[in-house]
């Protein structure tokens, strides 16, 4: 290797990105110059040249120096944090740190030589002070007077929890459902799962003993057709999505005429409607290999939303009480700047479509009240659409809790945002540009996956204090009593793929994880928040292990616990702090892999990686050592052949487990065969639109749900199996 590249991969090591890697197979892949150049520019780094490369080292390594105090500090409350102080050699400086709540003392200086560095002629001196362990959580300031300079020097500070602890819940332990909510509507509802549906959901299963409900995430997604179907590639993940509004539960829908009402009725019966009308010709999966898919009842988000759309226009137009403009203001107060820029967003959005004319794509507050009239308007209209959102979702939590929830429902945090939506739009800044988040290759993506989503720049979150990252997270928090971190890897390192270059041609970048970490903890200690991460697949033994210590609970699902090929990892060996499951969104229902109905869609989908032949005898292994281990540890007949008493077994079995949480898949209460997600497609198959249905394939509302025999004794057999008497 030449001296050049030496360097170039030095540079890059500096900047947290990954010059080698393990694949999956276990070879050790060198990342090439060519990716390590393209990443390092994304950051506004130069390293074309070794000439380039040699500068933006010296850079780098003297970054500190050129500083009287840090961007930004990060600790926690059990630490001893040492600020190291840079000012011109031989002059004295007192550092000060001010508390959020008010106060403040001056941080005692320890006797640390080092020696002096010259920084752009001047010599500069390191002078190291120390935040003593014990100090009050939440967000701090520190301030230096340099001797002889009267310039204001200043620094944010977080002090984080040490370790997240958890609500006080029965025997250390508590059960819960999963429901991907919006595609189990009522018959009251609009052709889609909303709020209502949801606070119904969770007094249901509440009533059987739970003490949550795990959700999908409910982000923002666009405004206009189409209309994005996964809630994992949100425009937004600071707002929250209007197609989860119910439009009846608003109080001004009480005020409206008959005539109004009447209107709002057909509106609400077209939307049911969609459930069952045949997908559009136009779409490309009809016409593809998985076409019959698409035959049945499906979630059609964008004749929902137009009809949804007009309702709330309607309601929009009464006036509101007292009581509802105070809260209503109240609510544009808390959400400040950002609520504006977002509903700015949105009306752009609705206009013009997400490839906004040139002079929109970047926020320009002056130029868009100079446009006046309907722009102006429909901004005020999408600002009250959040308040909605926000009022009707914490109204489910509060239900949740009224119900006897220890925690309520736990929302889901999506990895990342769609490339046009609104955090990007108003804050390009902190985003990589030219880059997109995704996976490098694996046995079943042998190119990789890009999942088309910007990363953020761990640099600019340091610039920024970490805010994208606490509005992101305090979004979440204030409409529920947990949050589940998908792909928590990312808090640490997430793969970054160069535009231009194959998914397999990426890297990893590296982010600060004890400052992600810590400021994730600190917003959820101050919204009282349980926090679980899903920590599946390949992660490295320490990091299990560090969000352990810090309280994160990970995630567990049976058919991946394996010890060896032909055996389950015992109930009783199982992490105690996690979140212990039989299957996730991106898995079939129970019933649907035992009964092989997974296979046959993955074989109809081309996407088995073996022959149809070798796949049944692989899934044979795995159903093979499944019923071995339910024989031994679940109490199940070694005849057993029955769907539920399976499915009853697989439940016992994660409930024998020492996991602090247990949780319950909808679907398999009513012995659903379908996947929600399947991996490797986009078009192929209905991805985030098939509703809850049956072993029939009939589809399941809300009402036949909680009204279901089997669904109801699986729930109160796991609250028996979780809390024996």
């Amino acid at each position: 290797m030449s001296e050049s590249q030496d360097q170039l991969q030095e540079l890059a090591c500096a900047y947290g990105v990954a010059i080698d890697y393990w694949d999956y197979s276990g070879i050790h892949r060198i990342v090439s110059d060519e990716t390590l150049r393209a990443v390092l520019k994304a950051m506004d780094i130069d390293a074309d040249t070794p000439a380039q490369v040699a500068a933006s080292l010296k850079m780098v390594e003297e970054r500190p120096w050129r500083r009287v105090l840090p961007e930004c500090i990060v600790t926690r409350n059990d630490d001893n944090y040492w600020v190291r102080v840079h000012v011109p050699h031989g002059k004295s400086v007192t550092v000060t740190m001010h508390f959020e709540e008010g106060g403040s003392w001056d941080l005692p200086q320890l006797d640390v030589l080092v020696a002096p560095r010259e920084i752009n002629g001047v010599l500069t001196g390191e002078a190291t002070f120390n935040i003593p362990p014990g100090q009050p959580l939440g967000w701090h300031r520190l301030t230096a007077q340099v001797e002889g300079d009267e310039r204001p020097y200043t620094c944010p500070v977080a002090v984080t929890p040490a370790r997240l602890g958890m609500p006080n819940l029965r025997d250390g332990r508590a059960w819960g459902a999963m429901s991907q909510f919006y595609a189990n509507p009522s018959q009251d509802s609009w052709g889609i799962g909303d709020a209502a549906d949801l606070a119904t959901i969770c007094k249901w299963v509440a009533s059987k003993g739970a003490d949550f409900l795990l959700i999908n995430p409910v982000h923002a997604s666009q405004v206009t057709s189409p209309l994005e179907n996964s809630p994992y590639l949100p425009c937004s993940r600071r707002f929250w999505n209007p197609i989860y509004i119910r439009p009846d539960a608003i109080a001004e829908y009480q005020e409206l005429s008959d005539k109004k009402r009447k209107k709002i009725a057909e509106l609400r019966e077209e939307a049911q409607s969609s459930l069952s009308e045949a997908m559009p010709a136009d779409h490309p999966g009809v016409s593809g290999s998985g076409a019959h898919f698409f035959s049945g009842d499906l979630i059609k988000r964008d004749p929902v939303w137009k009809q949804k759309l007009a309702a709330l226009e309607i309601i929009y137009e009464v006036p509101r009480s007292k009581e509802r403009e105070a809260d209503y203001q109240q609510f544009l107060e808390e959400q400040g700047p950002a609520l504006e820029q977002f509903a700015t967003w949105c009306a752009l959005t609705e206009k013009y479509g997400l490839e906004l004319p040139e002079k929109w794509q970047t926020p320009d507050a002056a130029q868009f009240e100079k446009c006046g009239g309907k722009l102006l308007q429909r901004r005020e209209f999408f600002k009250w659409l959040q308040w909605l959102c926000y009022r009707q979702l914490r109204q489910a939590q509060q239900v949740a809790l009224d119900a006897g929830m220890k925690i309520g429902v736990m929302h889901d945090l999506a990895v990342g945002v769609h490339q046009l939506g609104a955090d990007h739009w108003s804050d390009p800044e902190v985003y990589a540009q030219g880059i997109s988040v995704g996976a490098p290759a694996d046995m079943y993506n042998q190119l990789g996956q890009n999942w088309t989503q910007p990363p953020w720049r761990p640099d600019r979150l340091e610039q920024q204090a970490y805010e994208p990252l606490r509005r992101t997270v305090a979004a979440a928090a204030k409409m529920g009593g947990a949050l589940r971190i998908d792909h928590i890897m990312g808090l640490l390192r997430l793969w970054w793929i160069p535009e231009g270059m194959l998914p397999k041609d990426g890297t990893y970048v590296r982010y600060n994880h004890q400052a992600m970490v810590g400021v994730l903890l600190l917003e959820a200690y101050r919204n009282n928040l349980v926090v679980v991460g899903e920590d599946l697949g390949t992660v490295e033994p320490w990091v299990r292990e560090y969000l352990r210590y810090r309280g994160i609970l990970g995630t567990g699902v049976l058919f991946f616990e394996f010890d060896s090929p032909d055996h389950l990892v015992p109930p009783q060996d199982y992490r105690r702090e996690q979140l212990a499951a039989v299957n996730t969104h991106d898995m079939p229902p129970v019933a649907g892999y035992l009964t092989g109905e997974d296979l046959r869609i993955r074989e109809a989908l081309d996407l088995l990686d073996s022959s149809r032949e070798d796949a049944e005898a692989n899934q044979e292994r795995v159903f093979g050592a499944v019923r071995r281990a339910l024989i031994e540890h679940a109490g199940l007949a070694e005849d057993e052949r029955d769907m539920g008493e399976l499915i009853r077994a697989l439940y016992r079995y994660v409930a024998a487990t020492p996991a602090q949480l247990v949780v319950l898949t909808l679907a398999d209460a009513v012995q659903g065969q379908l996947t929600e997600n399947q991996p490797g497609t986009e078009y192929e198959y209905p991805n985030w639109c098939v509703p809850l249905r049956d072993q029939e394939g009939n589809t399941r509302f809300l009402e036949d749900v909680t009204t279901d025999r089997f669904a109801n004794q699986l729930l109160e057999m796991l609250e028996k199996a979780v809390h024996p008497v």
